[in-house]
């Protein structure tokens, strides 16, 4: 084989590889609908008793199986069955695991991208071409979704214990969480710092939830709960405002609207907007926050932006960026003042 035939092949080899990656995601999805890595850490180790433990057929699981511990994700015992490996224990049930994430992209985003056409010439969302409607309004009827769905928040928010460092400590600051969420972040924030007090905003239905968390960590009474639009108007007086994870399916005038509200109800001159979310690059392009980025769009629609995007965006609203600091995960966070 020649030079040049040996750099077809390696490239036609890596093309395959790409084509099929769907087939290698869709059988972790399998592993974690068939909750393999609890029924192996339970004693199900071979292929039998995976099947007994499932209902799935014995000849399915074994083949299934070759493929996982081909990949890594499950180990080939000495005795003929499988073991965990550090990979499938992040599938087992439990606060931390990845299984949901599984299931999720499996399930709904799986056939969302299956119209990645569809979104990419129209700019819309895969999920509506695939399932007639947006992604939200389908949480909203779908609660088992919905639950899976916050729990992916959850396991993405590994980041959490790196904003603290963002604001110090022991000033007695007044933070507020935009679109708190489930209230994991606040939370964070103030067990971090035992003199400052939260302001959790979200729409009325969030409100519950982060009560009964914030409240189970005994921080429900540094907290005041605020319901509402962000569109309409934020609570006023804050030190820090943190916008996490909250405008990638916004469009521009959204978003300048929302940080225009932010600006105005800032406290003093000392006052800072913290926006986190990953953030793209035109130029030398990483491969996960494109991913995040087209994952956006056939979910909501929506998109990641780049650094000089949010820099227009703030400077609109009357805010100017002071400092960027990357986080894990891929996020950022950056820190705006009034200008």
């Amino acid at each position: 084989m020649t030079q040049d035939q040996a750099a077809m092949a390696a490239s036609r080899q890596f093309v395959t590889e790409l084509i099929t990656g769907t087939w290698k995601s869709q059988a972790l999805y399998c592993a974690a609908k068939l909750e393999l890595a609890d029924h192996i850490a339970d004693g199900s180790t071979s292929a039998r008793a995976l099947a007994a433990a499932t209902g799935a057929s014995e000849d399915g699981v074994n083949r299934l199986m070759r493929l996982l511990v081909a990949i890594g994700l499950f180990s080939s015992e000495s005795h003929g069955g499988y073991g965990n490996t550090p990979l499938s224990l992040s599938l087992r049930k439990g606060p931390s695991s990845l299984r949901d994430m599984c299931l999720l992209y499996g399930e709904e985003c799986y056939h969302a991208w299956g119209h990645a056409h569809d979104a990419i010439s129209a700019t819309t969302s895969g999920f509506r071409a695939a399932y007639g409607e947006t992604f939200y309004a389908y949480l909203s009827r779908n609660e088992p979704v919905a639950k899976r769905f916050q729990n992916v928040m959850n396991a993405g928010s590994q980041f959490f214990d790196s904003v603290p460092a963002l604001i110090g400590h022991g000033r007695g600051l007044t933070l507020v969480d935009i679109g708190g969420g489930g209230g994991e972040l606040l939370a964070t924030l103030l067990q971090a710092d035992p003199q400052a007090r939260g302001v959790f905003f979200d729409r009325d239905h969030m409100v519950p939830g982060a009560r009964s968390l914030l409240s189970g960590l005994n921080l429900g009474a540094r907290v005041d709960f605020i319901s509402g639009d962000m569109f309409e108007g934020i609570p006023a007086g804050g030190d820090v405002y943190f916008f996490s994870r909250v405008f990638a399916g916004w469009s521009d005038e959204a978003i300048v609207s929302v940080l225009s509200n932010c600006r105005m109800g800032m406290k003093d001159a000392d006052a800072r907007a913290i926006v986190i979310d990953r953030l793209i690059r035109d130029d030398a392009p990483r491969v996960m926050p494109a991913l995040w980025d087209l994952q956006l769009l056939m979910t909501i629609g929506g998109r990641l932006r780049t650094i000089e995007h949010f820099t227009s965006l703030l400077a609109k609203a009357g805010l100017a960026v002071e400092h960027i600091v990357e986080l894990p995960a891929d996020y950022s966070a950056i820190v705006a003042k009034a200008a």
